[in-house]
């Protein structure tokens, strides 16, 4: 077992492809050669909160982690919405229609019940319960199905700390270092912690998460892992980040209301779609009036085929009230639309 312990995400992906360019042994897998630690890997997020990456070299796309977070809370597994900010996501579904193991739905709906639901009323009741597991493998449909979707992520566990905190700790099976781990795992699943901790009103703790196989695919991203690993810092004490550094001062909690109001509201803004774009209906929270709604109007700007897209997509950007998710938008833009231009 090997453990890392680690501000944030940003730092995160920098020591976790150390771990695996220094430790890491060559095999072969069913999507081809892989480069895989012999034995787990935790992390231990001590600010999961601050989940965005920002390495232009790996240059991930903050408003898909948004979004598709957003989509599982819902409890949604339909292709569609994720697919308009990341295209070739369908790739990952059976039918081209709806997602065999999307999170969301499993947390909320395909066992019959709101997992979620339960184990917040739950933990309300008994803080001190150890009992909270929210499942995301299915045993009697998962094993042995051919599927190009099966969960990576199979559990997940709540408890409240000594200090009061909700802390989770998440298992998975397999996970691919860049896409997963320290990609879209980080953003989904600190997410959903700091819903589950606003719930019960109480501060997010640690999130840790152990991948019993962690991977990545040699022949696509073995000079990116080379390079984020060349960053990790040594000794960990002189490591900066826009967190850090201090550039980042304002950020906007997830949730500043009940959490019905709440998940009211957030099936009013999945439900809009493209009328987003000029909607005047009125959301109380201020995550999703100053932070989803101008992402999500910066996204239709810059998908559109206007001469001034990106123009657009950047003021709708800077009426972002979160800092991390501002700058990351802006700089994926900029790269984006430096690519137009040559």
């Amino acid at each position: 077992m090997r453990t890392i312990v680690v501000r944030n995400v940003h730092q995160a992906l920098t020591e976790g492809a150390y771990q695996l360019q220094t430790f890491g042994q060559e095999t072969t897998s069913r999507n081809g050669p892989v480069k895989m630690l012999p034995v787990p890997l935790t992390t231990c997020y001590l600010r999961p909160t601050e989940r965005v990456l920002f390495h232009p070299e790996r240059d991930a796309n903050p408003f898909f982690h948004l979004f598709e977070s957003l989509w599982m809370l819902k409890g949604r597994r339909d292709v569609d919405f994720p697919k308009f900010f990341n295209s070739k996501f369908d790739a990952f579904s059976d039918d081209g229609e709806v997602f065999n193991a999307a999170y969301g739905y499993r947390w909320r709906n395909h066992f019959n019940t709101d997992q979620l639901a339960r184990i917040i009323s739950a933990l309300d009741k008994d803080p001190t319960c150890r009992r909270q597991v929210l499942a995301m493998w299915d045993g009697h449909h998962d094993l042995g199905l051919q599927s190009k979707d099966l969960p990576c992520n199979t559990q997940a566990y709540f408890q409240v700390d000594m200090d009061g905190k909700l802390q989770m700790m998440v298992t998975n099976r397999s996970n691919d270092l860049i896409w997963g781990a320290y990609g879209a795992n980080a953003v989904h699943f600190s997410m959903l912690l700091e819903y589950m901790a606003l719930s019960l009103k109480r501060e997010v703790g640690l999130y840790y998460q152990t991948s019993f196989n962690t991977h990545f695919y040699t022949e696509t991203h073995g000079d990116l892992v080379a390079t984020l690993a060349d960053k990790a810092p040594q000794p960990p004490a002189q490591y900066t980040c826009p967190y850090s550094s201090g550039a980042i001062t304002t950020t906007i909690p997830l949730m500043s209301i009940p959490r019905g109001r709440w998940d009211r509201e957030l099936t009013m803004f999945m439900s809009m779609g493209f009328e987003i774009a000029n909607t005047n209906k009125v959301f109380v929270d201020p995550f999703f009036a100053h932070v989803a709604i101008p992402l999500y109007r910066a996204y239709i700007a810059f998908k559109s085929k206007s001469p001034t897209r990106f123009a657009e997509a950047y003021q709708h950007v800077g009426q972002c009230a979160a800092q991390d998710w501002q700058i990351a938008c802006s700089e994926w833009l900029q790269r984006r639309e430096a690519k137009c231009k040559k």
